[in-house]
């Protein structure tokens, strides 16, 4: 081996772990992209999917996406808020509780009744139950 050779400006192992890192974080990003997802947190008792995307409803998720003029609730909002849905149907499953941007009420929770059917319930400022609406 001459001289030439054995000097390399990076060792094989370091060009081929940058090569692969690269892959997987750019991977991540287009996917990422074209999904348009955020992230899905778990506050209390009820879950919140944010999505920037607007997709529209499907079997799955019958209300749609998160919406980018409704704010998913946290703290003690979100306790209330769950507590009168909750109240309101009884063995349902509470899927996702934001702010209501359509006019019905302050908030508003979306739930799956015990039969599997989807619901919304709506509740005012003052955390009373407005109306619940099943589809």
């Amino acid at each position: 081996m001459n001289e030439i050779t054995r000097k390399r400006f990076m060792p094989r192992s370091v060009v081929i772990g940058a090569v692969a890192l690269g892959l997987v974080g750019g991977s991540y990003g287009i996917a990422s992209a074209a999904t348009g997802s955020k992230a899905a947190t778990t506050t209390g008792t009820a879950s919140v999917f944010q999505t920037a995307t607007t997709t529209p409803p499907s079997a799955g998720q019958p209300w749609g996406p998160q919406r980018s003029d409704e704010t998913p609730l946290t703290g003690d909002a979100l306790a209330k808020v769950t507590a009168v849905a909750e109240a309101k149907v009884p063995g349902g499953t509470v899927v996702r509780v934001e702010t209501d941007a359509d006019g019905h009420a302050t908030y508003e929770a979306h739930m799956v009744n015990a039969s599997g059917a989807p619901v919304t319930v709506y509740v005012d400022s003052g955390f009373n139950f407005v109306g619940v609406e099943t589809r």
